[in-house]
């Protein structure tokens, strides 16, 4: 498995927005519109891939400030969870985040998702709150 960046626009990225949709919005009655896909050359697109190139995973890494990133949209298909996907996708986009100087990523964990990310060192930050009909909690790392 190894993990990669994905330009904006090009068919790897189109596919990464394709399991985005299958997996983050459709099921919660959501559709990408022009505008919201026009916008998503402002973050870095991560994808995780097998050794003989099958899409496993995405992870987006979007800046907030000089000091900030907020990571978002994390999605493993689900045959391929459990299986150290996603860890191997965080683990990258903390290099990143290291290599482009911000001190803290910050994310949005739904809360099944909650304790995968406290098992990689992200403390939550807020009370529960509701997000897209879903409850969430704020979560940080510092780098």
């Amino acid at each position: 498995m190894y993990v990669t960046q994905v330009d904006f626009g090009t068919p790897s990225f189109d596919e990464l927005i394709y399991l985005r949709d299958l997996l983050l919005r459709k099921p919660i009655g959501l559709e990408f519109t022009p505008d919201q896909l026009s916008i998503e050359y402002t973050s870095t697109h991560f994808a995780a891939y097998s050794d003989d190139d099958v899409l496993l995973g995405t992870l987006v890494m979007k800046p907030l400030d000089d000091d900030q990133i907020k990571m978002r949209q994390v999605a493993v298909f689900p045959e391929f969870q459990k299986m150290g996907v996603g860890q191997k996708m965080v683990a990258e986009s903390e290099v990143f985040s290291k290599e482009q100087g911000f001190k803290e990523i910050v994310l949005s964990a739904r809360v099944p998702a909650v304790p995968f990310y406290e098992m990689l060192g992200y403390e939550v930050v807020t009370d529960m709150y509701e997000e897209v009909g879903i409850k969430h909690y704020g979560m940080r790392k510092g780098m």
